[in-house]
């Protein structure tokens, strides 16, 4: 038995509705496979999904950015299931740097191969016109956390760390080059009681994939 507790830390998804594209079509089992008997009346159906990669809640994962970096099948599991430290960043204001003298701050709580997850306090902002208003991360900051601190993934409430206006997203670019993904749009991260908990991102292991959207998922033990 677990003793603690699980958070959800994705949103959830609607059809139709989301900036990067989310299509359901259902159909008949019966009629898309004739090994299958279903009688009138008797509810079976399987549906086609047309998804952006980049729907949701999702991972990033070098191959992105890095076309000999690992896709989302190669990605180990083990650095999927990690443990994790929050950061409390909602004092940032829209377009204002994280800088490496704010992440050196937490220089104690970051331990090495963490993964870290910013809270900017913009999931609100999620399917909204606000949606790409946030702060970003700065160079030097990607580089204490990946050269120093050696984490092991990185990601956000907002739709993104990458600093704004400049060309090639150099803030991926730098991270992907070193393997290290990166997880957007994630939820519920007010709700989290504890600085360090465990990180589950549930990822599809499908070769070829640049990223992919996840049931995010965070245990805080007791």
């Amino acid at each position: 038995m677990f003793k603690g507790k699980f958070i959800d830390l994705s949103h959830k998804l609607r059809p139709d509705k989301e900036e990067y594209h989310l299509r359901l079509k259902s159909v008949n089992t019966a009629e898309r496979y004739n090994q299958y008997i279903v009688e009138e009346g008797f509810w079976y159906i399987l549906q086609d999904m047309e998804m952006s990669s980049h729907c949701g809640t999702h991972i990033e994962f070098p191959y992105h950015h890095n076309k000999n970096g690992l896709d989302a099948a190669a990605f180990g599991l083990d650095r999927l299931i990690t443990p994790c430290v929050l950061l409390d960043f909602r004092n940032k204001k829209p377009n204002e740097a994280v800088t490496i003298e704010d992440v050196k701050k937490h220089d104690g709580l970051i331990q090495t191969g963490d993964s870290v997850m910013f809270n900017f306090g913009v999931a609100m902002n999620y399917r909204t016109e606000n949606s790409h208003i946030r702060p970003y991360l700065s160079m030097e900051a990607a580089e204490w956390l990946a050269g120093v601190k050696k984490i092991n993934l990185i990601g956000s409430d907002a739709s993104g760390i990458e600093i704004k206006g400049v060309p090639n997203q150099p803030i991926h670019q730098y991270l992907m080059e070193r393997e290290i993904p990166i997880i957007e749009f994630a939820n519920n991260l007010n709700a989290l009681s504890k600085s360090r908990f465990m990180l589950f991102v549930l990822a599809l292991a499908v070769e070829g994939l640049d990223s992919c959207p996840v049931r995010l998922v965070a245990y805080e033990q007791e």
